[in-house]
């Protein structure tokens, strides 16, 4: 056991006092940190949308150039087929 010391009150009261600024600023902070962290969440979310729209675009602007020019080797397919009846070779 340690020896019985006197303290000076104004001591421990700026001891007490330092302690409740600290427990008093937790709930702000603790809300700061929240708050960012939400934050962060909600950009991360509106960035891989806008990047999952882009690549939809991508790929709709592939397939569509894939349907185009599927059309255009079934013509050119019945075309060349068509020539080749008429001409008997």
């Amino acid at each position: 056991m340690a020896f019985p010391t006197s303290v000076n009150s104004q001591i421990t009261d700026s001891v007490t006092q330092a302690n409740v600024k600290v427990l008093g600023d937790a709930p702000a902070l603790s809300m700061g940190n929240l708050m960012q962290a939400t934050s962060q969440a909600l950009g991360n979310a509106a960035h891989n949308a806008t990047t999952a729209q882009q690549q939809t675009a991508v790929t709709a602007q592939a397939a569509t150039t894939m349907g185009v020019a599927t059309l255009y080797s079934i013509d050119a397919a019945s075309t060349g087929k068509a020539t080749q009846a008429i001409l008997g070779s």
